[in-house]
């Protein structure tokens, strides 16, 4: 049948891992988190995973997801939900138990229950292993066959049952900032351009814990008004606008602040290397599908944001 892939772990070992799961334990109540507890008390941190690599992983789940989602031609709000139940996951069990390509596409297909657009099993599980062994020719050949199939199936099934088990079907109810940006931008009768802008930020926060820290309302008024600030225009027709929208000016400064240094961040990543550093290259026909690609943020100066005046 030719080369056999191994997996971190089997689908008994996924159905074992569900039936540990009680709910008490799971706390399911709480989907919010502070940044301290994201980034020293997560569950992967407690297996010996550090902050870096579990940002790696979060960056590759998340290239993953808007790569099988385009391959199946599927919405940006369900990409989105995906990316949600990926992070809210991974703040319940540890990415050292449980491989992130198995759980990534399982969150596509629940996601696509959860937000009213279908998609095949069969799709997703041959959509999903050919992104995952696109460095191996055969895989697309491979996965027709019988065998492969249905265990690469199976493996995905026992992942959205871990999925649905981690959340007590909290999974199937996830609010989104796309609907109170809309709300917003149409209140505050935004010009397309800031518009648009405000839409960017906010696919680029779903790939942050951002969304894990604020709630998609918080997170949306936020983004108008540092969206309007890099771009010097004007919103609302009161200076405190966003009162209007239930977030405190203490908020927002708070939710601001943080947005500039996940920018800043993602900047000093995706800064090429001084030229006398050797970058070490990895031949393409070892790549891993999970080396992150380059989604930068898009590129504001933050040196606008400081300006006098803003609030």
């Amino acid at each position: 049948m030719g080369e056999e892939h191994p997996r971190k772990r089997s689908r008994q070992h996924f159905e074992a891992e569900a039936r540990q799961i009680s709910s008490p334990q799971c706390e399911t109540s709480k989907w919010y988190f502070s940044r301290e507890e994201i980034e020293r008390f997560s569950p992967s941190r407690k297996d010996g995973i550090d902050l870096v690599k579990e940002s790696f992983l979060r960056s590759s789940y998340c290239t993953f997801l808007q790569r099988l989602g385009m391959k199946l031609h599927v919405s940006q709000v369900t990409i989105g939900c995906a990316t949600v139940m990926c992070h809210r996951f991974y703040m319940r069990q540890s990415h050292a138990k449980n491989d992130w390509q198995t759980i990534a596409t399982a969150s596509l297909f629940l996601a696509c229950k959860a937000e009213d657009e279908p998609c095949q099993l069969s799709s997703v599980v041959v959509a999903s292993y050919e992104i995952i062994y696109e460095w191996d020719p055969a895989a697309s050949i491979r996965i027709h066959q019988t065998e492969y199939y249905h265990e690469f199936k199976e493996f995905i099934l026992a992942g959205e049952r871990l999925l649905l088990d981690t959340s007590a079907f909290h999974h199937l109810d996830i609010e989104l900032p796309y609907k109170p940006l809309a709300a917003a931008l149409n209140r505050l009768n935004a010009w397309p351009d800031l518009a648009t802008a405000s839409w960017n930020f906010v696919h680029d926060w779903l790939r942050t814990t951002l969304c894990l820290q604020y709630k998609p309302h918080v997170i949306a008024t936020a983004t108008v008004h540092l969206a309007a600030t890099f771009q010097n225009a004007k919103v609302g027709s009161r200076r405190d606008w966003w009162l209007e929208f239930g977030v405190t000016t203490k908020l927002l400064k708070e939710v601001i602040q943080e947005m500039c240094m996940l920018i800043e961040e993602d900047r000093r990543r995706t800064m090429p290397p001084p030229r006398r550093e050797v970058a070490w290259a990895i031949p393409a026909a070892m790549k891993p599908v999970h080396m992150a690609r380059g989604y930068p943020f898009h590129s504001y100066p933050l040196q606008s944001y400081r300006q006098p005046g803003i609030w």
